[in-house]
């Protein structure tokens, strides 16, 4: 299988390339990007060819594409691609805009192709555990979510709001939202946020508080920011607490690691040793290729994580909570 990369604009393409790499039945086909140096860069580390123009790069002969652009061009790219019949894994969040999603989830379905949004936290070893658990009834009938996605501050084109389309709560308030719908088999109905720049002197937010609540009655709070300093001895945190009626159980993807104590910089970071879960969403994509069958992981459910994270804040600057 020849699959491509779009752009390298998000630091994920490089885990996803890694990932490729290591399966024996998929080849780079090749790397567009029309930022000229990055693009050079990242086809030399990978040793395959740079493509500067996107028409070019889709006439190639190659089964699919993984997009990891700046969020405004998602839509482009991921239209540009569907009509050249290449299946799609794309970048969190799918769009910037409502509307913009669901023409992509439609002009992929009208030229028969997959479009999966790149949502890997459902790979993680203790996030899945905590699933099968759910299913098995251990946790009994679930009464309430905490979750937390809390990281550090990008930079770059992620605050920039005519590119990013949203700050910290855009970005890391849709991996949540996709493992609680995941968990719980029902839609968020109503939201409130509290958003807001607290921890840099930015243009953009780079917190916010979420309260949702699902349409079986069920409630949930969620703390999405870019709120860990530069020496934090790791990335972030991504978290979840089920509460139910017969216990309750946390998982945190990241918390597999070693602490590695050591003089400069950083006196403490975490060796993280878990399961890839870069990994397991580039291998579930290829595989819903090759079976030609339904994303694990769809269209839909990338729309439905972005009208929460666009609700938090219209709920913020609104004042009052926002239906869906």
């Amino acid at each position: 299988m020849r699959i491509g990369m779009m752009s390298f604009a998000h630091m994920h393409a490089h885990g996803y390339t890694n990932s490729l790499l290591k399966l024996p039945n998929v080849e780079l086909a090749g790397i567009f990007d029309d930022d000229m140096e990055r693009g050079k860069e990242a086809a030399g580390k990978y040793h395959t060819e740079h493509f500067g123009d996107q028409a070019t790069f889709l006439a190639q002969e190659m089964d699919a594409v993984i997009i990891c652009s700046e969020n405004i061009r998602h839509k482009e790219m991921v239209l540009n691609a569907a009509k050249a019949k290449k299946h799609i894994l794309c970048e969190k969040p799918i769009a910037t805009t409502v509307e913009d999603a669901e023409e992509m989830i439609r002009v992929c379905k009208e030229n028969g192709v997959i479009l999966q949004i790149a949502f890997p936290v459902r790979f993680s070893s203790p996030i899945q555990q905590l699933k099968d658990m759910i299913n098995r009834g251990e946790l009994g009938e679930i009464i309430a979510f905490r979750t937390t996605n809390r990281g550090q501050n990008p930079g770059g084109w992620f605050i920039d709001d005519q590119q990013s389309g949203g700050g910290a709560v855009l970005d890391h308030t849709v991996h949540m939202v996709d493992i609680m719908r995941w968990y719980l088999g029902k839609e968020i109905i109503e939201v409130n946020a509290i958003v807001d720049s607290y921890f840099h002197n930015i243009d953009i937010d780079d917190a916010g508080i979420l309260t949702l609540e699902f349409e079986n009655g069920v409630i949930a709070t969620h703390d999405s920011s870019w709120s860990k300093f530069t020496e934090y001895p790791t990335w972030g945190d991504v978290t979840i607490e089920v509460i139910g009626t017969k216990q309750t159980v946390k998982a945190d993807a990241l918390q597999e690691h070693l602490r590695m104590f050591s003089t400069g910089s950083k006196s403490l970071n975490h060796l993280f040793f878990g399961n890839n879960m870069d990994f397991g969403l580039i291998k579930d994509f290829v595989e819903c290729v090759e079976q030609r069958r339904e994303p694990s992981i769809s269209g839909f459910d990338g729309l439905k994580a972005l009208e929460v994270a666009l609700a938090a804040y219209n709920a913020s600057n609104g004042g009052k909570a926002v239906k869906l």
